[in-house]
């Protein structure tokens, strides 16, 4: 046995698990009819099309009982028809390496911002921001949409044409990887597997949205 307090004794939690989800809808755009469906006025909310049967069972009149980032989340993200978790991005290994890289915390995306110089004003920098911070009070302007009833926990994200500039900006290599990185070929290894979650969200067309499952 270990004395209290020992090496032994000590839990070390793990890193928290990203995922990244297809995004049908613009946060930016649904913000505005989510304050408005917060203060009781649903009707614009409603009339989006492909609306989470969540939304559309809100009583007019009433506030909800949803708060702010569960409603982004309901309204935004690609959902199957039957309301039902969408597809993911990547069924490979991309993932999991993206969802709990082996850095502290776990964030590719903070490891990235962190250990990459830009060469070229392509937007890499400020799209890596946005994904990973967009919905942050300080980053967006506007409080309560990113963290939710649960324990949701809404990073950022990026629009269809976002998507397509920063998987051309990662490709484009006007970029190097800083000197000190700590983790041999890390950036390297974080590019990679988020190009292939770029693609995939490319192909269907859809914006991408980043989660963090603490």
């Amino acid at each position: 046995m270990t004395a209290e307090g020992g090496p032994m004794s000590r839990y070390i939690p793990p890193s928290p698990f990203y995922t990244f989800e297809p995004l049908r809808h613009d946060p930016l755009d649904m913000i505005p009819l989510i304050q408005a469906s917060q203060g009781g006025d649903h009707s614009e909310i409603k009339a989006v099309e492909e609306i989470s049967a969540s939304i559309l069972s809100l009583e007019e009149g009433k506030k909800p009982e949803l708060d702010p980032a569960m409603m982004l989340f309901l309204t935004c993200v690609a959902w199957k028809k039957d309301g039902g978790i969408p597809e993911p991005l990547d069924k490979g290994v991309s993932r999991e390496r993206l969802g709990r890289f082996p850095i502290e915390g776990g964030d590719a995306l903070a490891y990235l911002l962190d250990n990459t110089i830009e060469k070229a004003e392509d937007g890499l920098h400020d799209l890596l921001a946005k994904l990973a911070l967009g919905l942050d009070e300080e980053y967006l302007g506007e409080g309560g949409f990113s963290q939710g009833a649960g324990g949701l926990e809404l990073c950022g994200w990026l629009d269809v044409k976002e998507v397509v500039i920063l998987r051309r900006a990662i490709q484009r290599g006007k970029w190097s990887v800083d000197p000190n990185e700590p983790l041999d070929g890390g950036v390297a290894d974080a590019f990679r597997h988020l190009t292939i979650i770029l693609r995939g969200a490319e192909k269907r067309r859809c914006g991408l949205l980043m989660r963090k499952h603490a």
